[in-house]
């Protein structure tokens, strides 16, 4: 279908060359686009051992700077306080719409390198900048819009400044779409007098259809064409896609779209990982999300979780309730003993900067991975999870509330065969013991769980062996008075391998 009388396509022709050119590559191998051959991808071992990588929501939404970063949904719904707000501060919808606060994104101070300078410093091993949100603005170069960063606002190519940043720091880049969303996320201006209801501007505002209704060939084209540009592109490994893409309608268009992707990152030679949410792709053919979520146990597959340093919004808004460093290392040592990745929004302000606020967080989720990275990087999960009294909630959207941890909160992780010498234990304590006495009841000898001794027995950050005691009901390690760090402590253990049976060439 050749599209872009109304601003949805590249112009009439373009998109059905376009469209062969994608099913061309999807076909070609090694993977094609059906799910018996995409449930064949592997998860790449960069990300396996990476464990850690930040989200970034900024765009227009972050003018505003209020409610959310779906302001500019909710300021079109009747009835929403984003609503009245609008009206209030900015005046008539009719007037002053969404696309009105585009020049007002300026991003005059927007640095990539201090950017990738922060994320770096927080330990993070790739960065995910939202290149589309639902409010249909593209924070990228494009053919297929005119509303884009490199056309209006800030009048860059933010998504290509920060990819070259990140790349130079050593992490790698990924890039986000939430377009999905947009067949239906500004609806609510059709329901009264505002802009979204102006033709002029049906190209930004549009398709504004009911969210009840399937999405129509033309625009599920435009969004297999928008997403194939931004991997051609910027070459993005980490591909991240919010929900909505589960309804049925997008069904073939994700298989050409994974079958793209899957054959142009082996013609670069580069592990790539497609994410997705709420049962979109089949098992084993992308690596499932779980938004500010936890798992129950060990996942056979690696996953995601993806959260914020802030609970009320993923872009940056006044009042902003912030996590503390406990919390989000937590959050990142639950994640990783049950075979997880986490990926940690912070939210730009509008101007570019980050807020001291979230740095200082990063900064202190950093300097934890400093000294106890060895127990996350490159680590896999031991025989359980973890042990202790504090019962976290599986599913999504289980983090509205801190939760008290314990001493006797344990998460485990393992390393193989470190420098041939054996497996290395890994077991965090969420929080410190009052007595100075860490005592960890799964490496216990009634415990089951550990076949043979244990040795070296150390705590991280602290030089030497550690004192430590294995009796039936623990493994009991003292712990220094001055221990260094804030946020819980990390004891490891190296577990021999076997000694090799005796052989002999016969009866003696």
């Amino acid at each position: 279908m050749a599209s872009g009388a109304d601003g949805l396509g590249g112009g009439v022709g373009r998109d059905d060359a376009e469209l062969e050119r994608v099913r061309a590559v999807a076909s070609a191998g090694p993977f094609r686009p059906e799910w018996s051959s995409l449930r064949g991808c592997e998860v790449p071992r960069w990300y396996a051992d990476a464990k850690f990588g930040i989200f970034i929501h900024w765009g227009v939404y972050s003018v505003p700077a209020f409610g959310n970063e779906w302001y500019a949904r909710n300021m079109y719904v009747q009835g929403r306080p984003e609503h009245e707000h609008h009206r209030t501060v900015h005046g008539p919808h009719s007037e002053f719409g969404y696309k009105d606060f585009v020049e007002r994104f300026d991003a005059a101070r927007f640095d990539p390198d201090e950017w990738a300078a922060v994320f770096r410093r927080a330990g993070a091993q790739f960065v995910v900048p939202v290149a589309e949100h639902h409010d249909g603005f593209a924070m990228y170069d494009t053919d297929r819009s005119r509303w884009k960063s490199t056309a209006m606002g800030p009048h860059r190519d933010v998504l290509g400044e920060l990819g070259t940043a990140v790349r130079r720091a050593g992490m790698v880049l990924g890039a986000s779409s939430h377009r999905a969303e947009h067949w239906w996320f500004m609806n609510g201006g059709t329901a009264f007098d505002s802009d979204v209801r102006d033709p002029a501007f049906a190209d930004f505002y549009g398709p504004a259809m009911r969210q009840e209704t399937a999405p129509n060939e033309e625009f599920l084209e435009d969004w297999l064409l928008r997403t194939v540009e931004v991997v051609d592109r910027y070459r993005p490994q980490v591909l991240w896609f919010d929900w909505w893409i589960e309804q049925p309608a997008f069904e073939p268009y994700l298989r050409l779209l994974a079958a793209y992707y899957y054959n142009e990152a082996a013609r670069w030679g580069r592990g790539v990982v497609l994410n997705h949410k709420w049962g979109a792709f089949p098992e084993g053919s992308a690596v499932l999300d779980v938004e500010r979520g936890a798992v129950p146990g060990i996942q056979p597959r690696v996953w995601q979780n993806d959260t914020s340093v802030g609970r009320t919004s993923w872009s940056w808004v006044e009042d902003h309730r912030y996590k503390s460093v406990a919390e989000l290392v937590t959050e990142l040592v639950d994640v990783v003993s049950k075979n997880g990745v986490l990926l940690l929004n912070v939210g730009p302000k509008a101007d570019g900067t980050i807020d001291p606020a979230e740095v200082e967080l990063l900064a202190g989720v950093g300097d934890w991975l400093t000294l106890n990275g060895e127990a996350v990087y490159g680590t896999r999960p031991w025989v359980v999870a973890g042990e202790g009294p504090t019962r976290l909630p599986s599913g999504s959207f289980v983090d509205a509330e801190a939760r008290e941890w314990t001493s006797a909160d344990v998460r485990f992780t393992t390393r193989e065969n470190v420098d041939e010498s054996g497996t290395r234990l890994y077991a965090t304590l969420l929080d410190r013991p009052r007595d100075g006495v860490a005592r960890i009841r799964s490496w216990g000898r009634d415990a089951g769980l550990v076949e043979g001794e244990l040795e070296d027995v150390r705590v991280l950050g602290v030089p030497g062996p550690a004192t430590a005691r294995r009796t039936g009901e623990a493994l009991e390690v003292d712990l220094p008075a001055d221990l260094p760090g804030s946020v819980g402590v990390v004891v490891t253990a190296l577990l021999p391998p076997p000694a090799p049976a005796r052989r002999t060439d016969g009866l003696m």
